[in-house]
Formats: structure tokens, C-alpha cells, sequence
């Protein structure tokens, strides 16, 4: 996958809250995504363990959702651990796996925040703007913005709110459970990111994508083999 080098990581934390708020006003929330015209779907995570990031881009093929390609990277964490500037952190790993990859993916899921962030760049955001293909942020838990709870079936969802803008979207991915928290990474909109979100979600509560992600994380994490291009 092309990487663009827009910027080191070299920065102190006031530093690199200063970059964000340039490169905020690059992050584009759109166009639609097609997606009968998507063919692969990267998941990426990142897994730490003391000084070390252990970051992995799983590829499956789309509607079908099966594996086609897994890529890992090891680095060492050399940004502290500051709320709202993990992107410096775990960025270098993460651009490392998604440069080893073959496969040519029409969009990226990652366990993350994009819009969805104090200054509107979270770490899918952030990545995005590397890439020249649209990322999509699906985060566990809320980093910014207040919601109704969605009602119980799979397919509800409500609108992230924060400081009076819609940040992103509380999805519910499967009857009874928690939702997730989509928002737009970049280069793609709201509504595409959740249709997709839900089309990854097959018997779990994330997205197929993401959730072999992180199995893989942790997997390079305990220095088990990953896999590599299946083709």
C-alpha cells in the first residue's frame, strides 16, 4: 500500500497538538462509498506491551469476509502515552503493517477514532490522510460526543454529538449487545461508513475486519507467526 510521508513523529506533545490542528482541515468527511464496487476490506489494530507496539492490517475480500492477506509490524514506542494524541504513538507501527501490504483494498476499518475527537483528527482520521484510500474509524468506546442509546436490534443507530456537530455515529451491531462508535476516518461518509460497518459484522459485535485485527495484534504480540499474502 502507497504511504505519503506527510510529517515525522519526532514532536513533543505541544507539538504535535499544534500539527493536528493544521491537518484537521485536510480530513474530508466524504464522498459516499460504493460499496458494490468494493472488492477488500482492511481491518487495523495495534497491540503495546511496554515499550513496544505490535501493529497488524488484516485484508479479507468483500461481501465474503474471508482472509486474504495479513501484514505485521514491530516498533518501538517513542511517543508518551498522552489522551487525545494517541495517533503519535502508535502511528509509526501502524504505517509500517499497512506499507507491507499487497493486496489493493478500497477501504480501511480501524479500531479507532476519527472525526470522533477532541480536534476532529483521531487516529483513523490521522492515518487517512497517509493513504489514498478512505479509512473509517470504529472505536469501542467514546472518546467525545453525547447520544441517545440505540434501540436493541441490530441496524439502530444514533448520532454522535459534540459542541453542536455530529461527530459520528452509537451503531448497534448485533441485538443485545453494546454498540460500537463509527465515525468518518476520511475520505468517506458517515452514512457509507456505518452500512459498511454493519455489512462487516457478521456473529460479533465488530466489524470482521477490526476483530481479526486485533487477533492477529495480539498473536505478533506473543511472537506467533501472522501470516502474509495468501494469493
Amino acid at each position: 500500500m502507497r504511504i505519503e510521508k506527510l510529517h515525522g513523529f519526532d514532536l513533543s506533545p505541544e507539538e504535535a497538538r499544534r500539527l493536528q490542528e493544521r491537518l484537521a482541515s485536510r480530513v474530508e468527511a466524504g464522498p459516499a462509498l460504493d460499496l458494490e464496487g468494493v472488492r477488500y476490506v482492511a481491518g487495523a489494530d495495534v497491540s503495546t506491551q511496554d515499550s513496544m507496539a505490535y501493529a497488524t492490517v488484516v485484508v479479507l475480500d468483500f461481501p465474503g469476509l474471508s482472509v486474504v492477506e495479513a501484514q505485521g509490524f514491530e516498533a518501538s514506542l517513542e511517543f508518551p502515552y498522552v489522551p487525545g494524541l494517541l495517533s503519535f504513538r502508535e502511528m509509526p507501527s501502524l504505517l509500517g503493517a499497512l506499507e507491507k501490504v499487497e493486496t489493493a483494498v478500497d477501504v480501511v476499518v480501524l479500531d479507532a477514532q476519527g472525526l470522533a475527537h477532541p480536534r476532529r483528527i483521531g487516529l483513523a482520521s490521522h492515518v487517512g490522510l497517509f493513504l489514498d484510500v478512505p479509512t473509517v474509524g470504529c472505536a469501542k468506546t467514546v472518546l467525545v460526543g453525547k447520544f441517545e442509546e440505540p434501540r436493541m436490534e441490530k441496524g439502530n443507530a444514533t448520532d454522535m454529538v459534540h459542541r453542536g456537530e455530529v461527530v459520528g455515529r452509537a451503531v448497534r451491531t448485533r441485538d443485545g449487545v453494546s454498540p460500537v462508535y463509527v465515525s468518518v476516518g476520511n475520505g468517506v461518509d458517515l452514512d457509507s461508513s456505518v452500512e459498511l460497518v454493519l455489512a462487516c459484522c457478521t456473529k460479533y459485535r465488530l466489524p470482521e475486519p477490526t476483530r481479526q485485527a486485533h487477533n492477529a495484534a495480539n498473536r505478533l504480540r506473543r511472537g506467533e507467526e501472522i501470516g502474509g499474502s495468501l494469493f
